[in-house]
C-alpha cells in the first residue's frame, strides 16, 4: 500500500513502522493473526503490508527499499520451487538476503510450554551464515546434462559471522560456540571458515570453541540436544539444521527466527516452510510468527507488549484447550488468534515474565 513521506523513516503518526510481506502458502494467514492481535490490542507498531509477486521484479524491489527505509520487517517465507528471475539469485528469498546484506540468521530452539515433544530443556542457538557457499543460489548448467553449484567461501564473511557468533554467546552468557563444518573434504572451503572460526575465537577466551563435522552435528542434535549452547555454521548446514531444530521443539509452526544485517532486522518463522497445501483451510498455527512479532516487539523497546504477547501464546499452549492439528488440537488459526487476545485482554499493562522472559529473546 505504501505510506507517505515523514520525516523519519521509522515513525509515523508516533507508531513504529514495519514492513509486513505475506509469503507463499499459509503465509497471508499467518500475517493476518499478527494484524489481527496488533489492532485488538492497539500495539503501537504500523505495519505496512507489502504484497510480493515472483513474477513482478517492480514489486519485490518495492518491498526491498520498505524494509531498508523501516529497518525492520516481518515476513513469511516464499516457496523455492519456480524461478524468480534469470540470472543470479533466482529464488527470492535469497535474493532479498544478498540485496539487504542479510547474512546473519538466527534461530532460537528452546523448549516451548506446553507443547510435548521427545527432549525437555532444550535451549541452544543456531546461526547461519546466508549469503555465501553452497546455498546461496549460485549455480548454472555448464553444458547440457552438466550443473555447477558453487560454493564460493570467503575469508571476510566467514570471520564476520564468527565473531556475530561470539558476540551473541556473550551478550547471552553462553559458555560454548560449536562450529559444524565438513572441513574433512571440503578442506578448502569448510577449513577455511573452521580457521576464521579459530582465529576469532582468541579474542574470546572466557568461551570455549569445539568443532563439529556436519554429519556428526546432526547425530548429536538429535540424540542429545541440552548439550549446546551456540552453533555456528555455513549456509546449507544452517538451513538443514534450523529445520532439525524445530522438529526437536514441535515442529515449523512454533520458532521464531530472525535475519540481521547492518542496516535492518527481517523477522520470520526458523523454518522457512510455506506449508502450501493447508494454503486457505485455516489451520495453520500462528505461533512462530506471534513470537516473530515478539521479537521484533523487543527489537524497538516495546518490551512490556512483547511480554504480554509472549505470555499469552504460551499460556494458550500449556493450557491446551486452543491446540492447531500440527500439535495434537483442531483448532483453527483464527480461533487460536482469538485465544491469544482473550488471554492478553486479562492481563495488566506490563506483564513480567519469570522463568520463560528470555525464551526468544
Amino acid at each position: 500500500m505504501g505510506l507517505p513521506a515523514c520525516k523519519s523513516c521509522h515513525i509515523y503518526h508516533d507508531k513504529r513502522v514495519c514492513a509486513l510481506i505475506p509469503g507463499d502458502g499459509v503465509g497471508s494467514e499467518l500475517v493476518k493473526s499478527v494484524q489481527t492481535v496488533f489492532n485488538e490490542m492497539k500495539i503501537p507498531v504500523l505495519l505496512d503490508e507489502l504484497f510480493v509477486s515472483k513474477h513482478s521484479e517492480r514489486s519485490i524491489n518495492d518491498a526491498i527499499d520498505a524494509i531498508q527505509k523501516y529497518g525492520l520487517c516481518l515476513k513469511t517465507p516464499f516457496d523455492n520451487y519456480e524461478p524468480a528471475f534469470t540470472g543470479p539469485y533466482q529464488n527470492l528469498n535469497v535474493r532479498i538476503r544478498v540485496v539487504l546484506n542479510g547474512y546473519a540468521s538466527v534461530s532460537h530452539i528452546k523448549s516451548i510450554p506446553g507443547v510435548r515433544t521427545r527432549h525437555d530443556d532444550v535451549d541452544f542457538y543456531i546461526i547461519r551464515e546466508q549469503t555465501e557457499t553452497a546455498h546461496a543460489n549460485l549455480e548454472h548448467q555448464s553444458v547440457k546434462g552438466v550443473v555447477e553449484c558453487l560454493q564460493v567461501a570467503t575469508w571476510q564473511k566467514s570471520s564476520r559471522i564468527a565473531k556475530f557468533a561470539f558476540d551473541y554467546a556473550t551478550k547471552l552468557k553462553r559458555n560454548s560456540v560449536v562450529c559444524v563444518h565438513k572441513a574433512d573434504v571440503m578442506r578448502l572451503s569448510d577449513g577455511l571458515f573452521l580457521n576464521c572460526c579459530r582465529e576469532v575465537s582468541k579474542l574470546y577466551p572466557r568461551i570455549n570453541l569445539a568443532s563439529l563435522e556436519v554429519d556428526t552435528a546432526m547425530k548429536e542434535l538429535v540424540s542429545n540436544p541440552q548439550k549446546f549452547d551456540v552453533l555456528v555454521m555455513p549456509n546449507l548446514y544452517g538451513n538443514i539444521a534450523s529445520n532439525l531444530g524445530v522438529g526437536l521443539i514441535g515442529g515449523a509452526g512454533i520458532c521464531a527466527g530472525a535475519t540481521y544485517s547492518p542496516e535492518c532486522v527481517i523477522f520470520e518463522p526458523a523454518a522457512h516452510h510455506t506449508y502450501a497445501q493447508a494454503t486457505g483451510k485455516n489451520i495453520a498455527n500462528p505461533t512462530g510468527m506471534l513470537l516473530c512479532a515478539v521479537k521484533m516487539l523487543h527489537h524497538v523497546n516495546l518490551g512490556d507488549y512483547a511480554r504480554q504477547l509472549q505470555s499469552a501464546v504460551f499460556s494458550v499452549l500449556e493450557e491446551g484447550k486452543i491446540r492447531t492439528r500440527d500439535v495434537g488440537g483442531r483448532a483453527s488459526t483464527t480461533q487460536f488468534t482469538e485465544e491469544v487476545i482473550r488471554h492478553m485482554q486479562k492481563m495488566d499493562g506490563g506483564v513480567e515474565l519469570n522463568s520463560e522472559q528470555n525464551l526468544i529473546n
